[in-house]
């Protein structure tokens, strides 16, 4: 008799219910009674994952930008035999706790157009910031016109590096400010 004739395909294991931004994450489900070849699939896989539909593995390391909770996660197997699934499950992606920097971003509000018209449908500004000057990965949205500074806390050791943007009611943006940096 051949493995897994008689007994049905079944999946196994537990996922990790966290992982801290910039750490790896790693999940391999196990397989028994398989009989020929098991193709894995998944459902809401979380964006900052890939997944391997020969192993079922699970895999990639989430960036700050992304804490948050991905949810209702299923991962399932199939021969010509049939299919299984795991339960669904969740993964709580947390901001890492080694974010003890600040930087106080400032910027002069603009008053005309990048066709040189008076400005006159300001909506507010995006704070993009990262650590690498060409990568700039994090925002924050400001709709208070009136504010021309912010304080961008829990940073994390290194060079981080920011830039502005204002936009209209319209939808209009401007270009990124020139890109400033400070070392935490």
């Amino acid at each position: 008799m051949e493995p897994g004739w008689g007994a049905p395909l079944s999946l196994s294991g537990t996922p990790l219910p966290t992982v801290t931004a910039g750490q790896a994450y790693h999940f391999t489900p196990a397989v028994s009674n398989a009989s020929g070849t098991v193709t894995f699939h998944i459902q809401n896989a979380p964006r900052w994952a890939t997944f391997n539909a020969s192993t079922g593995t699970l895999s990639g390391t989430p960036a700050a930008a992304d804490a948050a909770t991905y949810g209702n996660i299923v991962i399932s197997a199939s021969t010509a035999q049939g299919t299984a699934s795991l339960a669904a499950f969740s993964i709580v992606v947390l901001e890492a706790n080694s974010g003890t920097g600040s930087a106080d971003v400032s910027w002069a509000p603009p008053t005309t157009n990048t066709d040189g018209s008076t400005l006159t449908n300001l909506a507010g500004y995006t704070i993009y910031y990262g650590t690498s000057p060409g990568s700039l990965t994090q925002k924050v949205e400001i709709t208070n016109v009136g504010l021309t500074d912010y304080l961008i806390s829990g940073l994390s050791s290194g060079t981080w590096y920011f830039a502005v943007t204002a936009y209209t009611s319209s939808g209009s943006q401007s270009s990124l400010s020139n890109v400033a940096s400070k070392t935490i």
